[in-house]
């Protein structure tokens, strides 16, 4: 979504470091060229002039000028108001706003928003998201009346996620529903009811009577506000409207993942003082991420978010996986099956462009794979490869003679070209798995190179190209942030 914003930045910004000393009207140009990127990017008009007037003052600073890296400490400026703006409460470091459930279950999150912002799908995320990371016990309830067969979506979406939906029952009214929810609620000892209202095209005082009138019946803990992000400002509009009549707790956006320039989420929390709480980020369940300020200033900037790296690799990867590689890696193993697996995780952690979207200074590496038409087919190519494989062949790449790599390209709907890449990619890495076995396993290396780890270990693997990165912007977990040189693979 900032993928504009952040190229427009990261230009200034490179002109700013690539000079020894600044002076005020140095800054002061920079300046210009961030509000223009700003007002390009659908951010509103008073929220850039208050952005830019705010940094310029602290900007121009004789500390900042003055300092050894004033190129450095402008971006520093930049990058605390851009947390403050998207709603980073002081003191806080920019971390996330959580949902309020202090108090006695059962409680109430209503979620409220306009028909097709995607509210009964983020009802289904949520309820998932608190059961699975917070062991909740939830109820759903749609008191969608409006709205064909939006009951028995959430009912469908429930079973997905493996969340209880209330029963339905054909022509019962929202509040009847709202007052038949709480009671089931409080008998099953629910800990969270979430309640998926109605929605319209547009805001009308009926929308907003039928809200009024549920709240006044479950006095929700929690009222988000959903609403889309490919709408830019106008979902900035929807929300000050809402706002103006609900007493809003937070908003969430979905299609974080589109291609709409991020004027909304810039905007949303300095126009109607409520924090964006959660971002959508796909159609699949599990495609919900937790709105982070600070982590979202960060990608804007170019400085890569490697908490929520690591985060998605914790929940890509199963424990007793990642044990059972580390064994076959002390053996110095590393077979067709434990790359295909490695393949998997990557897909499960967002794909290519979502890593390297994270990776601090990859914009340039992305813009590169996208130049040269690298995209997640290519793990998808690779994977169907290893999966017209025989058994015996995945455990033994050396039985593929010419005859066998012929039979597994017809079946990938590949060539014996990818097959051959993909042959060497595998024993480049199995050859790291071998010298680390000769240095005494994991254990070894951690106690002969101490702090240097991999890199200091094996410097000719590390970084960039090799163990520490294995070449690409992928991702090995348990091995480092990179993962197999996908780079030399497929380019088409």
């Amino acid at each position: 979504m900032f993928d504009s914003l952040s190229d427009r930045l990261g230009g200034v910004f490179d002109k700013l470091r690539g000079r020894g000393a600044l002076k005020e009207q140095d800054v002061r140009d920079a300046m210009r060229e961030v509000r223009i990127a700003l007002l390009e990017a659908d951010v509103a008009l008073p929220v850039v002039r208050r952005f830019i007037d705010q940094v310029t003052e602290k900007a121009i600073g004789q500390s900042v000028l003055r300092s050894v890296t004033p190129g450095q400490q402008v971006v520093k400026i930049v990058n605390d108001a851009l947390i403050e703006m998207l709603g980073g409460e002081e003191g806080q470091g920019g971390q996330a706003a959580e949902l309020d459930l202090n108090a006695a279950p059962p409680v109430v999150i209503m979620m409220v928003g306009l028909q097709g912002s995607g509210k009964t799908t983020s009802t289904a995320k949520i309820a998932r998201l608190l059961r699975e990371k917070q062991g909740k016990k939830v109820l759903m309830a749609s008191l969608d009346v409006n709205r064909p067969a939006a009951q028995e979506q959430l009912r469908v979406l429930g079973e997905q996620v493996g969340v209880a939906t209330l029963p339905i029952i054909a022509g019962q009214q929202p509040t009847e529903i709202a007052t038949r929810a709480m009671q089931s609620a409080r008998l099953q000892a629910v800990d969270v009811l979430m309640l998926d209202t109605a929605g319209r095209l547009h805001v009308d005082q009926q929308l907003m009577d039928e809200m009024k009138a549920v709240a006044a019946i479950a006095t929700p803990r929690e009222t988000l506000l959903v609403v889309d992000s490919l709408t830019g400002q106008d979902a900035v509009n929807v929300a000050q409207s809402f706002s103006g009549e609900v007493d809003l707790t937070g908003v969430v956006l979905t299609r974080m993942d589109g291609d709409a320039r991020g004027g909304a989420a810039l905007s949303m929390r300095a126009v109607t003082g409520k924090p964006i709480k959660f971002a959508g980020t796909g159609e699949k369940m599990e495609a919900l991420e937790v709105f982070h300020p600070s982590r979202v200033a960060n990608r804007i900037l170019g400085m890569g978010d490697i908490v929520s790296i690591v985060e998605k690799a914790a929940e890509a990867v199963k424990i007793e996986d990642a044990e059972a590689l580390a064994k076959r890696m002390e053996q110095g193993k590393f077979d067709m099956n434990d790359l295909r697996m490695q393949l998997g995780q990557m897909q499960k952690m967002g794909g290519l462009g979502a890593l390297a979207g994270m990776m601090p200074g990859m914009k340039k590496a992305k813009a590169a794979m996208q130049a040269s038409g690298m995209d997640d087919r290519v793990l998808l190519r690779m994977d169907a490869i290893i999966g017209s494989m025989t058994q015996k062949e995945r455990v033994n790449p050396a039985l593929l003679n010419a005859k066998r790599k012929i039979r597994v390209a017809n079946g990938s709907g590949t060539n014996v070209q990818d097959v051959n890449k993909l042959l060497k990619m595998h024993q480049e890495m199995s050859k790291a798995m071998k010298q680390i076995k000769k240095m005494g396993g994991l254990k070894g290396l951690a106690a002969m190179f101490g702090k240097g780890g991999l890199d200091a270990a094996m410097p000719g693997l590390g970084g960039p190209g090799g163990m520490g990165g294995l070449g690409g912007t992928g991702g090995l977990p348990g091995l480092g942030a990179g993962g197999p040189d996908l780079s030399k693979f497929l380019k088409k």
